[in-house]
């Protein structure tokens, strides 16, 4: 790597951690400026733009007494930062040749960003920094999404991009199953059903979200007059919803689940039923159903079981239209080189689909994947505002994980089953044509069977004189 590509990705970083903190600052500093008789100062607003983004990369702050915790993670300026960064390692990924430490040196410059930033809510302010935690925070974040972006465009199997040993490894691991239990080639068919699976559950979510919007926007209203009756302060409340409207969609979709979300300690709103304490009054918090028994709100439980539909009909078809990742170029396995000549290339399994436990075990995979990403989904969408009862907010994330895999597993492995099946009905002899080469094996093993008695019976006759 140059010099050149080296000053180049650090820029890159750096361009990207100023975007995220204009997306932030720009609404926030704006709302300083028309709001009348504002007795913060432009660094006091400033400090605020610092600590939202921090929370919004899932850092950890305290309040001015360094005690009080603030955890909850405002997911929209974090869906942001995700999508850009995850773009720039596309970006990333498409260089000939690969460099997988450009991705290292872009989030280098975006942590230059993250430590001005975390060391201007650092000391003073409403909300403070803790200025470790939230550095491993935002690197965690910043590595996944731009690994992820560069691993998606330039490990593509079919490329020829993988490094040489790891194309090998897994065609030996590939020999440890049986023919007839492992799904070949299915890596990507599992990943687009559990990707299809964890929207299909947060459109659940907004369906539910929706429902309840329409059912209480008029306690909504109420809520953001008593808040405050100033334009500036609709538009600071509504700038507040918006960037909470993910952590609604995701705590909609915990409900729908069936284990539902704590909006504070000893507190639950779930299907099963409700159970709330004294709540601020914030306009989103409004839309909560009343403390009461289950009721119709059940229906909601079945949103889930349409989301898992669609990966049942990936699986299903992905298993009728089997192909087999074979080894293509690079040599045996005692050839030395630089990886990048061999490659996997996806070419039909001979035509044959795979067994139903292996159908089986692909639907089991992407369920399980799918509810892996719920919980992970469901941690960052809770968090705490405060200390004593706002300690406990959102969903419980080994709780909302294992529902979604199981409302999911429910619905792919039989869907799954059956749509392979009938996409593969066809493919060969009809009933009629098995049972009548089932009789006519059965008449020819009679048919040998009376031969070889008969040949018997006349050998033990005496013979004729």
């Amino acid at each position: 790597m140059g010099t050149r590509p080296l000053l180049a990705d650090l820029l890159t970083g750096v361009r990207a951690g100023l975007l995220t903190l204009a997306a932030i600052g720009v609404p926030v500093l704006g709302l300083w400026v028309f709001t009348p008789y504002a007795d913060d100062t432009a660094s006091s607003a400033g400090r605020l733009v610092c600590a939202l983004w921090v929370l919004g990369h899932g850092g950890p702050l305290t309040g001015s007494d360094r005690t009080t915790p603030v955890t909850l993670t405002p997911l929209l300026p974090t869906l942001f930062t995700v999508v850009l960064l995850y773009r720039t390692g596309v970006h990333v990924g498409r260089r000939e040749p690969v460099q997988w430490r450009a991705p290292l040196v872009v989030c280098a410059g975006y942590l230059g960003v993250a430590a001005a930033v975390v060391a201007g809510c650092a000391s003073e302010g409403p909300f403070r920094a803790r200025p470790l935690l939230d550095l491993v925070a935002v690197a965690g974040v910043v590595a996944a999404a731009l690994l992820g972006g560069t691993a998606a465009e330039a490990a593509h199997p079919e490329q020829g991009r993988w490094p040489q040993w790891l194309v090998r490894s897994g065609v030996r691991l590939r020999t440890w199953w049986p023919d007839w239990a492992a799904p070949v080639g299915g890596g990507p068919a599992v990943r687009r059903a559990a990707a299809a699976g964890g929207f299909g559950l947060v459109a659940a979510g907004g369906l539910v979200l929706i429902a309840a919007l329409l059912v209480g926007l008029g306690a909504a209203g109420r809520s953001a007059r008593t808040v405050d009756e100033s334009v500036a302060g609709y538009v600071g409340l509504l700038v507040a919803c918006l960037l909470l409207l993910p952590n609604a969609v995701l705590w909609a979709t915990s409900y729908a689940l069936g284990p539902g979300f704590a909006v504070g300690a000893d507190t639950v709103v779930a299907p099963t039923g409700t159970r709330l304490g004294p709540l601020p009054d914030f306009p989103l918090l409004a839309l909560l159903p009343d403390g009461g028994g289950a009721g119709w709100r059940l229906v909601a439980c079945a949103l889930p079981l349409l989301a898992g539909v669609v990966p049942a009909v990936l699986i299903g078809r992905a298993a009728a239209e089997s192909r087999e990742w074979t080894l293509a170029g690079g040599g045996t396995d005692q050839e030395e080189g630089d990886g990048l000549d061999a490659k996997l290339v996806a070419e039909p399994a001979g035509g044959r689909p795979w067994h139903p436990a292996a159908t089986a075990l692909a639907a089991l995979g992407g369920a399980l994947l799918a509810g892996g990403g719920a919980a992970l989904c469901a941690w960052f969408a809770g968090g705490a505002l405060a200390g004593g009862r706002m300690s406990e907010l959102g969903p419980v994330p080994w709780l909302a994980g294992p529902a979604a895999a199981g409302w999911l597993t429910v619905v792919m492995l039989p869907g799954a089953l059956v749509t392979r099946w009938w996409l593969t009905r066809g493919s060969g002899p009809s009933w009629r044509d098995r049972c009548a080469t089932l009789a006519f094996r059965r008449a020819a093993l009679t048919r040998l069977t009376l031969h070889r008695t008969l040949t018997r019976a006349a050998d033990l006759l005496p013979p004729r004189r």
